[in-house]
């Protein structure tokens, strides 16, 4: 089986084929930003994209991947860039503490600018929705993205 990870093809070995896919990107590929929370979809640290829409890989098989290509937080950077917008805004704003929950909400807040340019609070508020942070750091994550808004943001 051979999926697209990050712009670039790999073979998911076939013990590794009834897995989900956060255990194949980090335990077959060593791709480790994407983290294991909860199991159960409900926490958003394993958010990844699958054809540029966020999905929880905690919960997703491989096998159901196909021809669609994923993107993890270490491709989510332009091509020739070190970090993506939203990557430099969550440093600009102090968003990590722990850092665990990080590479899931960095995916969900750059599809929701990639989706919505100019985002309400209320539709930060959806994006970000169902991504825990014991932290507490949400209102900085608010500003973050809020930092990248076009000019004229509607708060």
């Amino acid at each position: 089986m051979q999926i697209t990870v990050n712009r670039q093809p790999h073979t998911v070995p076939v013990p590794w084929q009834q897995e989900t896919l956060l255990h194949v990107l980090r335990e077959s590929f060593g791709l480790v930003g994407s983290k294991f929370g909860c199991g159960m979809a409900q926490c958003g640290a394993c958010t990844v994209w699958l054809d540029g829409a966020p999905v929880r890989s905690c919960v997703t098989p491989v096998a159901a991947v196909g021809a669609r290509a994923v993107t993890t937080i270490e491709g989510l950077a332009p091509s020739g860039e070190a970090l993506h917008p939203v990557q430099r805004a969550w440093l600009a704003h102090q968003v990590p503490q722990c850092g665990y929950c990080q590479a899931g909400q960095i995916m969900a807040a750059a599809a929701l600018l990639r989706d919505t340019p100019v985002p309400t609070d209320a539709q930060i508020d959806a994006a970000m929705a169902g991504h825990l942070c014991r932290c507490g750091t949400q209102h900085r994550v608010r500003a973050a993205i809020r930092s990248l808004a076009a000019p004229g943001a509607a708060s």
